[in-house]
């Protein structure tokens, strides 16, 4: 089984915090598409004729994509994969592009889960983060999605800000439960150069985040989530049993996906490939046959540090047995030294190491300790 990735780079607006490739002209957008058909037909060998069991549609925000383009793109994929009988397909999309008419398409394309990125219930920190829409389109757009059938929702929430602190963000979590939703990713903010928050941060208008702060939120959250029902599968994910993101179930368990459009990714077990960040360059590329990614062969180690560093955020954890026979025994002896070494931050169950929950605070810290140069 192998997964899609399907870069849709283009918003209304640019979030405050957003670091991610998009662009808010979306003048380019038909032409766009024609190119993420045309390097589907390039790129459909990548997988070996490898079976579909997740589509990924991310950006950006996807749901600006109207009926025809979507069908377009469906069209292209049926012609060139064979897909699983139970595969994922989920769409991102915002509370403010969540219409009836959208629901019905998106269903009609045989899209069954859907990633809202609500980010907040508090107004004043919507618009802080200039998100386009308001809390009560967060709720409305749930129960809305919930009344025409969708039955595998995640919402997006994001902690750290300074507008919360333990009290708010337990009622935050609170809403997030009440609206009954299968999954939860919940992000800590981080403050990235280039952006608008960024550049606010550097003049001394926006407050650095309270990593003290930060790390009790996490801990309040992963507490009030497992009483919840919710299973805490990764470092940022929250399902309910049967309901772990397929897709990015998939990036974390090391199995191969096809990353397609401007700035997406691609791996095969042996090397990653990722195209180029620049829509119109990307376009022209496609249009005049042109190179549009980078490539990287993946030594042993990088295969081995790759491992670790997606291993140690999941329940699945590092397997000794595994480790020994993908990498061999010089490996898996360097590995087991090192976790005698931070043993506080393990729990071994058969030869399986997962991270405690406070060690999962820094949970790509410590996997860097494991990385073999």
């Amino acid at each position: 089984m192998a997964g899609i990735y399907i870069h849709i780079p283009f918003c209304k607006q640019a979030c405050s915090y957003c670091d991610f490739h998009f662009s808010t002209n979306l003048k380019s957008k038909p032409l766009l598409v024609e190119a993420i058909i045309k390097e589907i037909g390039f790129r459909y060998n990548y997988l070996k004729n490898n079976k579909i069991d997740s589509v990924y549609f991310g950006g950006g925000t996807p749901s600006l994509l109207n009926k025809m383009e979507f069908e377009a793109i469906f069209e292209a994929l049926n012609r060139f994969f064979v897909f699983d009988s139970s595969a994922e397909i989920t769409i991102e999309t915002n509370p403010d592009d969540i219409t009836k008419e959208n629901l019905i398409i998106w269903k009609d394309l045989k899209i069954n889960r859907l990633s809202i990125g609500l980010q907040s219930f508090n107004d004043e920190e919507l618009k802080w983060m200039n998100r386009a829409h308001n809390a009560k389109q967060s709720i409305n757009s749930v129960l809305l999605a919930q009344d025409i059938g969708f039955d595998n929702i995640t919402i997006d929430l994001i902690y750290g800000s300074k507008f919360q602190d333990l009290i708010t963000w337990e009622k935050t979590l609170e809403q997030a439960v009440n609206l009954k939703t299968q999954h939860i990713s919940s992000y800590n903010l981080t403050i990235e150069t280039k952006t608008a928050l960024g550049v606010k941060n550097l003049k001394g208008k926006e407050p650095a985040i309270n990593d003290d702060l930060s790390s009790n939120q996490f801990l309040l959250m992963t507490d009030f989530l497992k009483q919840s029902g919710f299973i805490h599968y990764e470092v940022s994910n929250f399902g309910k049993e049967g309901f772990f993101a397929k897709h990015n179930s998939n990036y974390w368990l090391q199995k191969e996906y096809l990353g397609i459009g401007p700035s997406a990714h691609s791996f095969n077990g042996s090397s990653r490939q990722w195209n180029i960040k620049n829509n119109n360059l990307y376009i022209k590329a496609l249009e005049q046959n042109l190179n549009y990614f980078e490539k990287e062969e993946l030594s042993v180690n990088d295969r081995f540090n790759e491992y670790i560093l997606t291993r140690l955020r999941t329940i699945w954890g590092c397997n000794a047995e595994e480790i020994k026979l993908l990498f061999g025994d010089k490996f898996l002896e360097q590995f087991l030294k090192t976790v005698n070494q931070k043993r506080v931050n393990f729990i071994e169950n058969n030869g399986i190491y997962t991270l405690t929950p406070q060690a999962r605070l820094f949970a790509d810290g410590l996997a860097s300790d494991f990385f073999i140069d």
